[in-house]
């Protein structure tokens, strides 16, 4: 009988606390960030992760190795408020379900949630299901609603039983109750647990930035894409370093490389869903500055929503917003960038070595050599 390990938010965030971030190793940024120096840095927003942890040796599909989860988001805690928001990609060789509607209404209405390719089916019933049981509407009588989740995935078949359909509706459930404002878990959780960066262990990773306005913009990305020798930290070209501690794959996958990222990216600024779509878009820096460039099989899908009190959703007589001028955006743009990009890292940072399906292994970014070359390089905030 295989063991399993089922790790909802307050067990990872326990077993995280002392693992060091980015920062922690003296890898510079720009930017200030906020105290959390994450996306529950904008006030409201809660993240929580189940983690599925089973098995070892070779693949037996519906069995295991399981190395999967889920992450979930909810943008305005347990209350149920439709906030603005916009969604862009990169390239689109992915799926993040719901995004017709935002696009059309320019609002999001539901908890997001991040997962393997395969589970986005179960993990959409499972969130109506969530809302329902939970009251998560605003309809009196409990019945008269409808939900359009939103479900984001990448691709973790490397070190998972990927088709073994392994998440279920009790783990959507934990990622959902488990969520709290706080500190966030980054690297081997949730939905990042069998994610490969660049060809090191990836997963899930956060950051934030505070603008001279008092603005703040909180990422969370779910990192699975990327060449090892385009990897590159503090500009410094890390990835062609370390040519070594390459994923150990069975041979007939020793080519497949992790493709695809999404960023979630969350802010207080009072702007409109086609301000947050080009919000949205400037995540793409954060990830050229990190080595990747939406390769033809990579889904990069990004989400930006603003927590700011709006009542433009409720109906009646006509509704007043407020907006951020657009010669007033750049701030946020530039915030967006430096997040993504320390997001990354920080799931690099944090992600474990990880052995799963067939004995596949990827090994995590050795923090020792990273450190000796960005010191080679002057680069260490020393």
């Amino acid at each position: 009988m295989m063991l399993r390990f089922c790790l909802t938010w307050m067990l990872v965030a326990t077993a995280a606390a002392a693992e060091p971030r980015a920062r922690d190793l003296q890898i510079p940024f720009l930017g200030e960030p906020g105290p959390l120096n994450a996306i529950t840095d904008v006030a409201g927003v809660e993240v929580g992760h189940r983690t599925l942890i089973e098995g070892e040796g070779p693949l037996v599909i519906g069995e295991g190795p399981v190395r999967t989860g889920v992450t979930a988001i909810l943008p305005t805690g347990r209350t149920f408020r439709p906030v603005f928001a916009g969604w862009s990609t990169l390239n689109g060789n992915g799926e993040m379900t719901g995004t017709t509607w935002i696009e059309d209404s320019g609002f999001l209405e539901e908890p997001i949630l991040l997962t393997n390719t395969h589970s986005v089916g179960a993990v959409y019933d499972a969130s109506i299901a969530w809302r329902r049981e939970r009251g998560y509407h605003d309809a009196p009588d409990g019945i008269a609603w409808a939900a359009l989740p939103v479900v984001g995935e990448t691709w973790d078949g490397r070190l998972h039983d990927i088709h073994g359909s392994h998440v279920g509706r009790e783990d959507v459930f934990a990622a959902l109750d488990g969520a709290a404002a706080g500190p966030v878990p980054e690297g081997n959780v949730g939905g990042g647990t069998g994610m490969v960066c660049h060809r090191f262990k990836g997963g899930i990773g956060t950051a934030s930035r505070v603008t001279e306005a008092g603005h703040t913009v909180g990422v969370l990305v779910q990192a699975n894409y990327g060449r090892r020798e385009d990897l590159t930290i503090a500009g410094v070209p890390v990835g062609r370093k370390i040519t070594d501690l390459m994923p150990e794959m069975a041979p007939a996958d020793r080519k497949r490389e992790g493709n695809s990222i999404l960023v979630i990216i969350a802010t207080d600024a009072p702007v409109l869903p086609h301000q947050l779509k080009r919000i949205s878009q400037r995540a793409t820096i954060g990830i050229a500055r990190v080595g990747g460039f939406g390769a033809h099989s990579s889904g990069d899908i990004f989400l930006a929503f603003s927590t700011a009190e709006a009542q433009a959703s409720d109906s009646g007589a006509t509704q007043l917003v407020p907006m951020l001028p657009n010669d007033r955006i750049d701030p946020l743009f530039i915030a967006v960038s430096q997040a993504t990009e320390e997001a990354i890292v920080n799931a690099l940072i944090a992600a474990k070595t990880m052995t799963g399906i067939d004995g596949n292994r990827v090994h995590a970014l050795p923090h020792d050599r990273l450190r000796a070359i960005l010191r080679d390089h002057n680069r260490l905030s020393e």
